[in-house]
């Protein structure tokens, strides 16, 4: 089978293209799979341009940037875009009531203002290679799959050492990525850049306009852009933070496009999208539909507006609390997107279809006989694990994320291994640790507001999982406190040293300078946090072998999809590894008598403004330019560009990416899907599947006509 496998994977690089614009493409094959209909559609500049195994190429200017999105380095200072929403984390934690950057935007005049942003990290991408060989190599096909994963991972851990070892990769973090579930695994030599400083920022009023209302959707009118720059030693190497460090001096950075898009122009998209399930079951999608979709919509849901109320009241909330709530609520609008487009478009139909395809397709050959448990194997590990699946959610959304106290009480954590060893000794390294993370967490947190919030988390995990799933503090509850929950949270956030930096810093201090930590040891909300994480660890461990089940049969399922469709150009699921897509400028049609346009401008801005609503609020400057029609080189007969859609095919991680022109010129901005595809990440679907971008003309509007940043613009190399 191994063989099989192999050739399979090897052959699909060199097949026809299924379906047009769909596809997240691996870099090393565009020469191979994709170049030809590249260049049809409007390509201009080679294969090795995009992607040099030897050299530099565009993909040099493309990063990771933060834990779980895209930028692009656009100067050759290490100057770099991504979106609003990437960077809202750190323009939140740079953010005080005295210099409220959410609120008012922050643009640094000049290098000695830029904002260092602790924590950020931008990463680029050093080498690619295929690696299947020497991770598969030697892999018995009889072997169970816990024992073929633990050869994986012997076999990975093998291989990144010798690579360690090699002078031209000295400091590099290597990542060994599966694709088609499991038959293929590429190596990623990544650098690291921690120095990473905040240039500038839009107000909330234009990189948030819209809010959770907008979200996915279109016509959209967001200025969804921040600017950031990587900084290095003098030799161009990562470094922490240090004032003697230099702006990044990039081999390559993208240039910028003022000539606009017009409806069928090219457009390409690189970035780091982040997980697709293109080959999910009927199976699968059932459970999401009925189970975790709707935990998740219902526990985010109460959550949020608990915290909303608060955030519109006070602004020192609302700082606290931004990132936490936009980063909840993205993914809960999400998942009620998903069960709708899954719904509506008949997806598990589809994907019923393609099952009983497959079944007939094994029965034909009895070569093809192994392959037959891949259906019957993920069925069965789904149905069995769902009780612990929703039990493990319920936990994980409404306690370890929900109440944030128990995550204060995890401060402890770091303590505990040696508090409760006789043979480990507690130093000052160690309490600087704990005091950074529990200074870390303090700086967001309002005690009172999570304690709203938990006299309804709690309760709603008590109505919703079985009472043997629970974790034990309900018998607290009920033996303490005569089944009165909001008698024992009052309780907890009465007593608990953990509901405030002083509180726990004193009794800190206090245990290092007895040698006594049972305090802390016995504090109530460490009691809480480790029964809600025995009841979690419980619930994960019971789907431990089942898991195992689902990822053979997932492995099985692919390969025999791959070797049922030979002549199709299979890509792999996105895993937050380097991807190209690439299609057009096009509008759609979204529902009978109903076309949506490509692009959008600033007059809808205007149209959308609504003074009593803090999600449509518009600066009183962009007004001011609008009606004067100041637009300066970025406008167009008389309008100003703001957004515009392509069929390129993306998803979480894609956010910030860049979408190129047929010459690798910077058009904009990928930061959102559209409503009527949100189950794109499950199925494709050509006719609807949009990516709505924020056009580079807008970017620089804002930052040289509204910002007054032209500093900025001059850093850029700009084509007309």
């Amino acid at each position: 089978m191994r063989r099989l496998i192999f050739l399979v994977v090897g052959l699909c690089m060199f097949c026809g293209r299924a379906f047009a614009d769909e596809g997240m493409w691996l870099l090393p094959a565009l020469q191979r799979m994709n170049i030809r209909d590249m260049q049809d559609k409007g390509l201009r500049i080679t294969a090795e341009e995009i992607y040099s195994a030897n050299g530099h190429s565009l993909k040099d200017a493309i990063v990771i940037f933060g834990g779980g999105c895209t930028g692009e380095i656009v100067s050759p200072d290490g100057l770099l875009f991504t979106n609003h929403h990437c960077g809202y984390g750190a323009i939140q934690s740079l953010s005080t009531l005295e210099r409220d950057i959410l609120k008012y935007g922050y643009w640094a005049m000049d290098r000695d203002q830029e904002l260092p942003a602790p924590g950020l990290s931008v990463t680029f991408i050093r080498h690619i290679e295929d690696v299947t060989d020497e991770i598969l190599g030697g892999i018995d096909q009889g072997m169970s799959q816990a024992r073929r994963e633990e050869a994986v991972e012997e076999n990975i851990k093998a291989l990144t050492e010798k690579y360690r070892e090699k002078e031209q990769f000295e400091g590099m973090n290597f990542r060994v990525a599966p694709f088609y579930g499991g038959n293929q695994y590429v190596l990623f030599a990544m650098e690291v850049y921690r120095d990473i400083r905040l240039v500038g920022t839009p107000p909330n009023s234009i990189g948030k306009f819209g809010g959770d209302t907008d979200n996915w959707m279109w016509p959209r009118h967001t200025g969804d852009f921040s600017v950031f720059r990587v900084y290095s030693t003098a030799e161009g190497k990562p470094a922490e933070y240090s004032k003697d460090n230099v702006p990044y001096q990039s081999p390559v950075h993208l240039k910028i496009s003022l000539k606009g898009v017009e409806e069928g122009d090219f457009a390409m998209i690189m970035g780091f999208p982040g997980s697709t399930q293109r080959y999910m079951t009927s199976y699968e999608i059932d459970q999401m539909l009925t189970l975790s979709n709707p935990n998740r919509i219902n526990i985010r849901g109460q959550r949020q507006q608990i915290l909303w109320d608060a955030m519109i009241k006070d602004d020192a909330v609302r700082i606290k609390y931004a990132a936490k709530y936009a980063g909840s609520s993205n993914y809960w609008k999400n998942s009620i997107g998903m069960s709708r487009g899954v719904e509506k478009l008949g997806v598990k139909a589809q994907k019923e279809a393609q099952e009983e395809a497959f079944r007939r397709w094994v029965a034909q050959s009895p070569e093809r006989s192994v392959y037959g448990p891949a259906l019957e194997l993920i069925q069965g590990a789904v149905e069995e694990r769902a009780a612990a699946s929703h039990a493990s959610q319920y936990i994980s959304e409404t306690m370890l994320s929900g109440v944030e106290i128990v995550r204060a009480a995890g401060v402890y954590d770091i303590l505990s291994n040696r508090v409760d060893s006789p043979e480990e000794t507690v130093d000052d390294s160690l309490i600087e640790s704990v005091q950074a993370a529990a200074a870390g967490f303090y700086k967001d947190y309002e005690p009172e507001l999570d304690r709203r919030v938990a006299k309804v988390m709690i309760p709603l995990l008590r109505d919703n999982v079985p009472a043997n799933e629970l974790p034990s503090f309900f018998s607290v509850i009920d033996s303490d406190f005569a089944g009165d929950t909001d008698r024992y949270i009052d309780w907890l956030y009465d007593t608990s040293v953990f509901t405030s930096q002083t509180g726990f810093e004193g009794t800190l201090a206090e245990a290092v300078g007895n040698g006594d930590f049972s305090r802390l040891k016995e504090d109530p909300a460490v009691a809480l946090r480790k029964s809600v994480v025995e009841a979690y660890t419980s619930a994960l461990n019971r789907n431990t072998p089942v898991n195992e089940r689902y990822r053979e049969g997932h492995r099985l399922y692919v390969a025999g999809l791959l070797d049922m469709y030979p002549d199709r150009m299979n890509y792999p699921d996105a895993n937050f590894t380097i991807r190209l897509t690439y299609g057009n400028v096009y509008p759609y049609r979204p529902a009978d008598g109903v076309i949506y346009d490509y692009y959008t401008t600033l007059t809808g801005v205007m149209e959308k403004e609504d003074p009593e609503n803090p999600e449509f609020v518009v600066p009183e400057k962009l007004k001011e330019l609008y009606y004067a029609r100041d637009f300066g080189p970025y406008g167009k007969d008389g309008y100003m560009p703001v957004c515009f859609l392509s069929n390129n095919d993306i998803t979480g991680g894609n956010s910030g990416s860049p979408v190129l022109d047929g010459d690798g010129n910077l058009l904009g901005l990928a930061f959102d899907g559209n409503w009527e595809a949100m189950s794109g990440d499950i199925a494709f679907e050509p006719d609807l599947q949009r990516c709505i971008n924020v056009d580079i003309r807008y970017v620089l509007f804002i930052i040289g006509k509204f910002a007054g940043a032209t500093h900025l613009i001059d850093e850029l190399t700009i084509v007309r």
